[in-house]
């Protein structure tokens, strides 16, 4: 059994601490905590997932009430397991430009200037989708990563309405269900809903039930191995899509594909977004996902090229550039790793999965050479490796800025710019 102290957050939302034993990564302590277990070994390194925690972070959520507050405030709601930095709003702040920051200098071997980071404009009740479990004892749960383990869960503070009032029906429904995935609009006050797991067939009553309870559609998926929504998809009742606002762009929004979870934040990037870049004859967003970035940008170039795989995101963005009437906007269902064939560009916009970009979008940005490129990230390390392959290949970082889009974990989101 060992005690130290955690010295610092790491990627992947560990707290780091150098014992006797060497470097133990710490689940769910945070920097300055002083902690007691035994570390297991795991892929080459020291884990404690389950510390007893014996000086607390005098900052940690909620913490102890102050005499009588009771009387007055009802306590903090308990965060759910997802919520991995469970630290007052104001000291995440500095830990997560720290991730971003040390990424640029130890993986990118750069010290550029970094501005200082973007806080969510809401640190509770944010979060505009989520998915939980049925649990067994009824009610809704969160299934624990590794484990698949079931907690059940009475309330999620991150939830924005209207979706704690659809987690508040739920959870007193007995669906005959695996999962449930919510899908919120804060423009249109709406939730859509998705069943997934049963039997569609006898989920059609329930499902116009629930649209007369107040939700605004309800879609049933089939469960693949491949992840949510990678099986059938059939509309049950009500409508399939709605309209959200992320700042200066109204776009759709569904239950079954990819969309900020944190509109507000998004559109605070977005604004900020449209003000670095120049403007020029040709744009190329990859992974456009509904082309949020293509259809923003749409005034201040000729053409728009929006390049992205999945079926159902290329059809919500054919539907908002018919809406805006983006004429110069065009959406190609492809593989990014294949722009190659596309040509030249004035500017690239990239915003990949957490693991980054392949090679093969590495090699094309470096041979087509864009006037810039709009780089956003949701993982600091894998876009410092990247921007460090970039700099190297001649461009220079111009900017960089941390957003907070999930307040109370470690995750944490980069917008940046690299010019010739």
């Amino acid at each position: 059994m060992l005690t130290f102290r955690v010295e610092k957050l790491v990627p992947g939302g560990y707290g780091l601490a150098r014992t006797e034993r060497g470097v133990v990564l710490v689940k769910g302590a945070l920097p300055g905590e002083l902690v007691r277990g035994e570390p297991k070994r795991k892929k080459g390194a020291l884990f404690l997932e389950a510390p007893e925690i014996l000086e607390a972070h005098p900052g940690r959520y909620p913490g102890p009430p102050p005499p009588s507050a009771h009387q007055h405030h009802p306590p903090p709601e308990p965060l759910p397991p997802s919520a991995d930095l469970p630290l007052a709003y104001e000291a995440q702040l500095p830990l997560k430009e720290a991730l971003v920051r040390d990424a640029l200098e130890r993986v990118a071997k750069l010290e550029a200037p970094l501005a200082p980071i973007r806080p969510s404009p809401r640190p509770l009740a944010y979060r505009t989708a989520a998915q939980y479990a049925r649990h067994p004892l009824g009610g809704l749960a969160y299934r624990l990563p590794e484990s698949h383990e079931l907690h059940r869960l009475e309330k999620d503070p991150l939830l924005a309405e209207p979706l704690a009032w659809a987690f508040d029906v739920l959870k007193l429904w007995p669906l005959p269900v695996e999962e449930v995935a919510l899908r919120g609009s804060l423009l249109e006050g709406k939730v859509l809903l998705g069943l997934v797991g049963g039997v569609p067939e006898a989920l059609k009553r329930p499902a116009k039930a629930l649209v007369q309870e107040g939700f605004a559609g309800v879609v049933w998926a089939e469960p693949s191995p491949k992840g949510r929504f990678r099986g059938r998809v059939t509309p049950l009742a009500g409508e399939r899509t709605l309209l959200e606002a992320f700042g200066p762009l109204k776009a759709t929004v569904s239950v079954e594909s990819f969309s900020q979870v944190n509109p507000l934040a998004a559109g605070a990037l977005l604004e900020e977004a449209r003000t670095l870049v120049f403007g020029g004859r040709r744009a190329l967003e990859l992974y456009a996902g509904s082309g949020l970035f293509s259809l923003l940008l749409s005034p201040r170039y000729e053409e728009v090229v929006a390049v992205e795989i999945s079926k159902e995101a290329v059809r919500r963005g054919e539907m908002d550039r018919k809406r805006l009437g983006a004429e110069n906007v065009r959406f190609l269902r492809m593989d990014a790793r294949k722009a190659e064939a596309l040509g030249a560009f004035d500017l690239v916009v990239v915003d990949p999965p957490r693991a980054g970009l392949p090679p093969e979008v590495r090699a094309y940005l470096l041979r087509a050479r864009p006037r810039e490129i709009l780089y956003v990230s949701c993982d600091p390390a894998t876009w410092a490796r990247d921007v460090g392959a970039l700099v190297q290949g001649g461009y220079r970082l111009a900017f960089a800025r941390p957003y907070d889009f999930f307040p109370f974990t470690h995750h944490v989101e980069v917008l940046s710019l690299l010019r010739l």
